[in-house]
């Protein structure tokens, strides 16, 4: 049962349970619900979900490099791209929906549709590609589209509200995980303790969200190299006790367990406007970014077929994007609305796994 759980692990199997339980939870006792949620938003999303993207980018920076399973240039910079493609295409397809509808009151919620459920796209990815290097693809796909949209929701740097000075506390943890590195500190312990605060103070004070806190500092923690056959996220042959992804492997289900009972209470009633288009930008505009933006390079490693399949699976905004809705509506129907359309994207989620079945893709080839 361990070794079972153990391989479960890559998969994130309690952000579902944490996403269903918040959904019951709201609908029958909302009241309730909706004040644990309250007083768990700040610990899960501004401290928690920065181990988690920590986490995912360790993972992608063991994936490049000689060997490797984003080996060349060309294979890390695809999924920046796309990245890049996909915020593109979901914010001018929610903007051309709304245009349509003449419904600008719901004008700031395009950023709502320019995340992508991270842990749940990487765990599908996991599911359909099994070992394929398209893996470690989604994963800093994700994470990319994932930051930028923390930076869009993101107070304005610098602005009134914020501490212009506590930017320089960024670039002291990034100084003092540079000594570190230096003295060949091979545990990841005094970079967290260390690095961690000073970068955390920093963005929350300068007005970056604070979810982005750890990404300055992990190029610096200590990792070994995944290889193309070593992409499933399990404890790979290279991992060590001193190494972040093996020490946080099992605190961070916790975390996406939370992160889904956080934010995934959402009353069942409201369906409009907003919901229709945070919909048609995640499963129609994204998807297109995607696959516009991979048309760019005329010289890929993947097929259009695993390209076609990654393009759906990246458009799940599900929990995230319910997540980034709290942060662009206060509560009223514009939220519910957004919501709703956030949960519906699930059906991206489908879509991938029948275009992979369709295309024999992954596990189906």
């Amino acid at each position: 049962m361990k070794r079972g759980w153990r391989e479960a692990l890559p998969y994130y199997p309690l952000l579902p349970v944490g996403a269903l339980i918040a959904i019951v939870w709201a609908n029958t006792a909302g009241e309730s619900y909706f004040r644990v949620a309250q007083a768990l938003a700040f610990p899960v999303n501004d401290i928690g979900v920065a181990f988690g993207l920590a986490s995912l980018a360790q993972e992608v920076l063991e994936a490049i490099g000689p060997g490797r399973a984003l080996h060349t240039w060309r294979s890390a910079l695809l999924p920046i791209a796309i990245a890049v493609g996909g915020t593109l295409g979901a914010a001018a397809s929610y903007a051309a929906y709304l245009h349509f509808t003449d419904e600008q009151i719901l004008a700031d919620g395009w950023r709502i549709a320019c995340g992508v459920d991270v842990f749940f796209c990487v765990a599908l990815a996991r599911v359909v590609f099994s070992r394929s290097p398209a893996i470690s693809v989604v994963v800093l796909f994700a994470v990319l589209s994932d930051v930028l949209a923390l930076l869009l929701i993101s107070q304005r740097p610098f602005a009134a509200g914020g501490d212009a000075g506590a930017v320089a506390l960024i670039f002291l943890a990034v100084a003092a995980s540079t000594l570190l590195r230096q003295f060949d500190v091979r545990s990841m312990w005094p970079y967290l303790i260390f690095a961690g605060p000073l970068a955390w103070i920093g963005c929350y004070r300068s007005g970056f969200h604070p979810a982005l806190a750890l990404l300055p500092i992990v190029p610096f923690f200590p990792r070994g190299a995944r290889t193309p056959d070593d992409l499933r996220g399990l404890l790979h042959r290279h991992a060590r006790v001193a190494h972040f992804e093996t020490v946080f492997a099992y605190p961070l289900q916790a975390v996406a367990f939370l992160f889904g009972l956080t934010n995934a209470g959402v009353l069942l009633q409201g369906v409009d406007t907003g919901t229709w288009a945070v919909l048609a930008a995640s499963l129609v505009g994204r998807p297109v970014g995607i696959l516009l933006a991979a048309a760019a390079f005329p010289k890929r490693s993947f097929r259009w077929a695993e390209l076609i399949v990654i393009a759906f699976i990246g458009s799940v905004g599900l929990v995230f994007a319910l997540f980034l809705s709290t942060s662009v509506f206060p509560d009223g129907p514009l939220l519910t609305e957004t919501k709703l359309g956030a949960i519906a994207t699930v059906v991206g989620g489908a879509i991938a796994v029948g275009a992979a079945r369709v295309l024999r893709v992954g596990r189906f080839a």
